[in-house]
């Protein structure tokens, strides 16, 4: 056992006081928050460039009917030639050219819209919505209807469901079904790149090791398994650290480029927030005050209602479990193998597992059902259950088959970690030799 530390805390030191790992380390958190903030930040650019747009409306019923926005503003041309306009657009300060055909009602693909630059698919949006809008009162005026926009307003309704899940004692809970899927898809899928991540990262250390005949000192005072269990256990206290670290540099960084980059935008939220208040209670519009504070309400409960200690908790044990479970048999490849290259015809049954969880996952949650056969038994079976247990816990899942997901996860890994000392501890001196899968069952069948 203490040669196994030893082993552990060589792997250890030695991976995290590499520059790949320093430079990775460092550089990860800087993407995810530059994936965060500079959309945002790009946002608050746009919202400075003015578009300038020249309408010519031979209907003549649109004039001053599209609403100008802090982004669109429209200029109304009149006894302008639309191809004078076009040829002549490059030398004036319209971003483009708006047409509206004269009948426009028949005709309603008829509008048109020029510029040099692609046109941004909220203007589009924008432009059309008001035309419709405009069409439409215009038809039912026709019809002597009229107070169009207060009979809208008064028979528009809105309707939230609200969905709970009842407990066998009888207790209800809420549930967010978008939420708990978009939680449940981030959790799956970064369960599964770090198993292939850090497992990948087992296999090259022991190809590296056997290809310069390091091993064959090491395993001169060390036991094939020892220093299997210690490779695999070493990488995986690197990945939870650089994980660690990523996470709370990642949000370091987001909390300062928030306050660098975006100051406005975080102060007016702040300003914006209390002056709901305020003004709810002080000016008395009760019904957008309402509403915003019933949305942040439900948002702020819609947060809350996730067990964060359950999640990070399984998280965590289904990522080291995995890691261990695949890194096992990543690790025997790696030592039946010479280069590389090599690895291909033996990665094949190892890759199969995870990629049928991944697209079990994705069926539980598109139909959604994480509660159905399908899911349950792939989140018990310890090859596929790291990533659909994941997709299953937002879900809530009970503690029973959580419980015995992770009991056959320690076990498989347990038989996997044997398994794969067998193989290891013969394919980790031989070189030169192309191995075959009935080799690889010789190995696994050699008595002590």
């Amino acid at each position: 056992m203490n040669k196994t530390l030893i082993i552990i805390r060589r792997e250890y030191l030695t991976r995290i006081r590499k520059r790949s790992f320093i430079v990775m380390t460092l550089l990860g958190p800087v993407l995810f928050a530059a994936m965060l903030v500079l959309p945002m930040w790009f946002a608050t650019m746009e919202a400075d460039d003015v578009k300038q747009i020249a309408v010519i409306d031979s209907s003549q019923l649109f004039v001053h009917k599209i609403p100008e926005t802090a982004k669109f503003k429209f200029t109304y041309a009149a006894d302008v030639k639309l191809e004078d306009f076009k040829k002549n657009l490059a030398q004036t300060e319209y971003f483009g050219i708006l047409y509206i055909p004269p009948y426009i009602a028949y005709t309603p693909r008829g509008v048109e819209f020029y510029s040099y630059r692609q046109a941004p698919a909220n203007l589009n949006m924008h432009i059309a919505n008001a035309i419709e809008k405009e069409i439409e009162t215009d038809k039912l005026k026709a019809h002597h209807i009229e107070n169009l926009d207060d009979i809208l307003r008064s028979v528009k309704t809105h309707i939230d469901i609200r969905t709970f899940k009842l407990s066998e004692s009888g207790t209800e809970k809420e549930s967010h079904s978008f939420l708990n899927m978009g939680v449940a898809y981030a959790s799956a899928l970064l369960i599964y790149m770090f198993i292939f991540l850090f497992g990948s990262q087992v296999m090259r250390g022991v190809i590296e090791e056997k290809t310069s005949r390091i091993v064959e000192v090491i395993v001169s005072s060390v036991k094939p398994f020892q220093l299997l269990m210690g490779k695999v256990i070493g990488v995986a206290l690197t990945g939870l650290t650089q994980f660690l670290a990523w996470i709370v540099l990642t949000l370091l960084l987001v909390a300062l480029a928030q306050n660098i980059f975006l100051p406005d935008l975080t102060r007016e939220a702040l300003q914006q927030a209390n002056s709901v208040q305020v003004i709810g209670s002080l000016a008395g519009d009760s019904v957008q005050q309402s509403a915003t504070t019933e949305k942040a309400r439900e948002m702020l409960h819609m947060v809350q209602s996730i067990n964060f200690g359950v999640l990070i908790g399984s998280f965590l044990f289904f990522f080291v479990g995995g890691y261990l479970l695949y890194g096992s048999l990543f690790a025997a490849i790696g030592s039946a193998v010479d280069t590389d290259a090599d690895t291909q015809q033996f990665m094949l049954p190892i890759t199969i597992p995870l990629i049928i969880a991944i697209m079990v996952m994705i069926i539980i949650l598109a139909i959604p059902s994480p509660e159905g056969s399908l899911a349950f038994w792939f989140s018990i079976i310890p090859l596929t259950s790291p990533v659909v247990m994941m997709a299953r816990i937002p879900f809530g899942v009970p503690y029973g088959e959580l419980a015995l997901s992770m009991v056959l996860l320690i076990l498989a890994f347990m038989g996997a970690i044997w398994l794969s000392a067998k193989i290891y501890r013969t394919g980790i001196l031989i070189y030169g030799k192309k191995m075959t899968y009935r080799e690889l069952w010789k190995w696994l069948t050699y008595k002590n």
